[in-house]
């Protein structure tokens, strides 16, 4: 028999209990909901919306996107539930300035060049990691700036550590195409998330905020999942399946923190398949000026500028909102550069930023002159997240697979770790296995899909 706290109140009875309330957790659950069955989410969080999350510095300032930002490749789930929303999504673009040779210099095509390095990976008789497979060419002066971009956006893109990250992996995803960035939601994420929730209360679905969930259990009639609220109180929720969309970093814990346990425990491929995912850090932090001062500056050679890139600074790439006008720059670090920054606080953070962004343009005293304010997340701290998204590590080719396979009929997994077509790492891939999932619930269920 499953372990039950001791001030437990029993919930009425559900079909299907998604676990989280991001993108995988809203489209499994509004899925669900439409196709009749009774849903329950419970989110950990007293928002919606996951590691996707908007934020202004008032009414008339241009939103930031402290989690996801981007629409990845041709994201066809995202796009459509854009249309749904009545909203879309602008293509990104602009230059692409690097620093070479002590100035900034404009880039054609970096991330295609960067990621071509790649396509020996695929051959290697057995999986190594990708500082080692770059250092197959470390003996090449004429490969050396393409090695040294590939390691940047290894980093930068996929918040991967080189030394921990799969090069077969990596070529997979970059050769998929949908590691590329092609557009951003107008107006952020925020319009689609307020869709979603509205949509899944609508359908049905019961969101309840708040309440973390620390345990799942099998059953022979189905799950018992237990959970506490904010206030403390403990409950437990029985229902006939549910559908896990917790990142990998909560699920298993990190730091020594306990994460989600099971009963009976996970098989060792399961186990497997989590120590094989690894959570990359990310340290993003979106600065707001009063004006689009760096278009003024240089007689106006980036006033079409998309991205910026020192690979040697804390924030190796700052971006704007081109072609969208705003004031608002998004500061970036991936990876290892990420994970030595975690511990500092939002007010070093912003200077770093901020002094790094005005240093790339030759212009700290103007950048400081101009900057209104900042904002940020920790995500490697966040307890219900510990990590930006996922990378594969060495080995664990079939580990996102073995992530996504459902448990008796019962148990089954979605989130942008489980996304085995190149998509791990992206809102499109949470939404598209957050549906691929409330169809395998259903059908396990014998509920009717359309």
């Amino acid at each position: 028999r499953p372990r039950v706290p001791v001030a437990t109140t029993v919930q009425m009875d559900t079909d299907v209990i998604v676990i989280g309330a991001g993108a995988a957790g809203l489209s499994s659950a509004r899925l669900l909901g439409n196709l009749g069955a009774r849903v329950t989410v419970l989110e950990a969080r007293d928002r919606t919306g996951g590691r996707v999350w908007s934020t202004s510095r008032g009414a008339d300032s241009f939103p930031a996107e402290l989690g996801g930002e981007f629409v990845h490749g041709p994201a066809p789930e995202t796009r459509r539930l854009l249309r749904e929303a009545g909203t879309t999504a602008v293509e990104t673009g602009g230059d692409s300035w690097a620093w070479l040779d002590g100035d900034l210099q404009r880039e054609e095509d970096e991330f295609s060049e960067a990621g071509s390095i790649f396509d020996g990976a695929r051959s290697l008789p057995a999986d190594e990691s990708v500082e080692r497979y770059l250092q197959r060419f470390a003996g090449d002066a004429a490969m050396r700036e393409k090695v040294d971009a590939a390691r940047a956006f290894v980093e930068g893109f996929d918040a991967a550590d080189p030394a921990i990250a799969s090069a077969q992996a990596i070529a997979d995803e970059w050769g998929s195409g949908v590691d590329s960035i092609s557009a951003r939601p107008v107006g952020g994420y925020r319009p689609l998330f307020e869709f979603l929730t509205s949509a899944c209360i609508a359908a049905g679905a019961h969101i309840s905020l708040s309440s973390v969930v620390s345990r799942i259990s099998r059953q022979r009639a189905g799950v018992v999942v237990e959970y506490t609220t904010a206030g403390g109180s403990a409950g437990a929720l029985n229902a006939r399946a549910a559908i896990v969309t917790v990142p990998v970093g909560a699920l298993r814990g990190r730091g020594g923190d306990a994460g989600v346990a099971f009963e009976p425990p996970l098989q060792a491929d399961r186990l497997e398949a989590l120590r094989a995912i690894e959570m990359g850090d990310v340290v993003k932090v979106a600065l707001w000026f009063r004006t689009r001062f760096w278009e003024r500056i240089r007689d106006g050679r980036y006033r079409e500028a998309g991205f910026f890139r020192r690979d040697q600074r804390p924030f190796a790439v700052y971006w704007t909102q081109w072609p969208i006008p705003s004031g608002m720059i998004v500061a970036w670090a991936g990876g290892p550069k990420a994970a030595a920054l975690v511990a500092a606080s939002e007010a070093e953070l912003t200077e770093l930023a901020l002094q790094g962004f005005g240093e790339l343009l030759g212009e700290p005293a103007l950048a400081h002159a101009e900057f209104e304010g900042a904002a940020f997340h920790n995500w490697a701290r966040d307890p219900f997240a510990r990590g930006a998204y996922s990378y594969v590590a060495v080995g664990g080719a079939s580990a996102r697979l073995a992530l996504a396979a459902p448990i008796d009929g019962t148990i089954f997994f979605a989130g942008e770790a489980t996304s085995n077509d190149g998509q791990g790492g992206t809102v499109n891939g949470a939404f598209e296995t957050g549906e691929r999932a409330a169809r395998e619930a259903a059908t396990s269920l014998g509920i009717a899909i359309e």
